[in-house]
């Protein structure tokens, strides 16, 4: 056999096992939108698969006239813009003075960070210390607990110190101070790791609910997660179903629980395709010549 032949062959399995497990990863979420997109009839009769039948709007009218679900989808956006705003900030803070071999304690400060990684104090300590600094029913203990990602700290540690020093060295005889040298040439040069952290930030934020089951009560606080878990397990389903002025047949619970799953699901989904140039762009194409 060629290695010609070989290498088509490799390709093809390669690309069915990949094609295959996209269909896997894909058919759950198919499901949830045919189901959100069928008739009442078709829900409890088990004919809903991948594609929807008997086609309706109808959840997603309800979905969307709850003023409850608008409010908290505005809310968790701007929780995350800023979430994820601040824990860039802090983790950028955290993760340059880090690879600089000057810095004392240096490596001190590594090992409790990764000790972090593996050893934490438990959910019932997290309570009592986020209930001290009472910071129960505020934005900020949905903010402050995650603010620095070890994971994420490490990560962006590791691409600073594959920078060339000497760009760093050059801007230095030019007399520019780290904040410039950080922001002028630095971050420039980090977009795809930048925006991976981003993202990695942004959608756990944006599907985050076990923080503000814990320390939240205040309904105007409800990021849409929680929203959406309370309407799974608690089901919440009749606040909707039972509005005011509603003349249309009630809807199945299930068919609301897709609804607002897709609700909650789609927005974040759209920040993929903003990023994604970056992920592909060379860190380091032209940042270092002759």
């Amino acid at each position: 056999m060629s290695e010609r032949t070989s290498n088509r062959i490799f390709d093809i399995v390669n690309i069915s096992f990949i094609s295959l497990f996209v269909i896997f990863c894909l058919a759950p979420f198919l499901h949830t939108i045919a189901i959100s997109l069928s008739s009442n009839r078709a829900i409890t009769s088990g004919e809903v698969t991948i594609f929807p039948k008997e086609f309706n709007w109808d959840a997603y009218i309800q979905v969307f006239s709850d003023q409850s679900m608008i409010y908290s989808l505005g809310f968790t956006t701007v929780l995350t813009v800023a979430t994820t705003v601040l824990c860039m900030l802090f983790t950028l803070a955290a993760a340059y003075p880090l690879t600089k071999k000057k810095l004392k304690g240096r490596k001190l400060f590594m090992y409790v960070i990764i000790i972090t990684m593996f050893f934490s104090g438990g959910m019932i300590p997290e309570y009592l210390l986020i209930r001290d600094l009472h910071m129960l029913n505020s934005v900020w203990a949905l903010i402050l607990p995650g603010l620095v990602s070890p994971f994420n700290l490490i990560i962006l540690i590791s691409f600073f110190r594959g920078i060339p020093e000497s760009l760093e060295e050059s801007a230095e005889i030019d007399g520019s101070s780290h904040v410039h040298t950080l922001f002028k040439i630095i971050l420039p040069l980090s977009m795809p790791v930048l925006a991976t952290l981003a993202l990695f930030y942004a959608v756990g934020r944006w599907n985050g609910f076990q923080d503000s089951l814990l320390y939240i009560n205040d309904p105007k606080l409800y990021p849409l997660q929680l929203k959406l878990f309370q309407m799974v397990q608690n089901n919440m389903v009749s606040e909707l179903t039972l509005m005011e002025g509603a003349d249309r047949t009630p809807l199945t619970p299930e068919s609301l629980k897709a609804a607002t799953v897709v609700f909650a699901t789609v927005p974040i989904l759209l920040v993929y395709p903003w990023l994604q140039k970056y992920f592909v762009s060379g860190a380091m194409l032209g940042a270092v010549k002759g």
